[in-house]
């Protein structure tokens, strides 16, 4: 047997334990939202959000043959809200967006993440896949608790997600791509702290 690589099994090792503390993070901020409880708010860096997104991702990616790309703008302003959630609601779009494009075997899978500045009042970030695309009932649906595309969704992911957003005074809402796929845009109140 060869010798361990130990660098390699401590820093697997520490990938756990922080997924683990981040899963338990999230289940604790889901129910303080499911309690209307106050949101702690901090000031937050859009594009730090989206970066440590992909950087959880990254493995998922490579398994499922996706090319995520950033297009993130400079200088945005920051936005006030609660880290973990809002981090929630980008992976759940990230991975959404993976699941879309998996029947994809006759074009690339690509996922392209944007964020933008609105009126210097708002940012907005969105995700543009490269995927099977979703019908209108389902545009006008997907945001809404229960209502799944998935054989063994839940339906609870873009529901909570866009509980999540308008708890920071933002909203969430999907477009069809003039090619293929969907492209799910969000938005959130930049410079002050939206009531919790």
């Amino acid at each position: 047997m060869e010798t361990p690589d130990v660098a390699e099994v401590q820093e697997a090792l520490t990938d756990i334990i922080a997924d683990d503390q981040r899963a338990g993070k999230i289940i604790q901020q889901l129910r303080a939202l499911g309690k209307k409880e106050t949101l702690e708010r901090a000031p937050l860096d859009v594009n730090t959000l989206v970066q440590e997104v992909i950087h959880l991702v990254h493995n998922d990616a490579l398994a499922r043959q996706v090319t995520v790309s950033l297009d993130l703008a400079v200088e945005l302003p920051v936005i006030y809200g609660e880290r973990i959630q809002l981090q929630q609601v980008m992976l759940n779009l990230v991975l959404n967006a993976f699941d879309a494009m998996q029947p994809a075997t006759d074009h690339p899978r690509q996922l392209l993440i944007r964020t933008t500045c609105v009126d210097l009042c708002a940012i907005a970030v969105s995700f543009q896949d490269t995927g099977i695309g979703v019908d209108e009932a389902t545009l006008t649906s997907m945001f809404t608790s229960f209502f799944t595309t998935k054989a063994e969704g839940m339906g609870m992911g873009l529901a909570i997600s866009r509980a999540i957003l308008e708890a920071h005074g933002g909203r969430i809402w999907a477009v069809p791509n003039p090619d293929r796929g969907v492209t799910v845009w969000f938005t959130l109140p930049t410079g002050h702290e939206a009531e919790g």
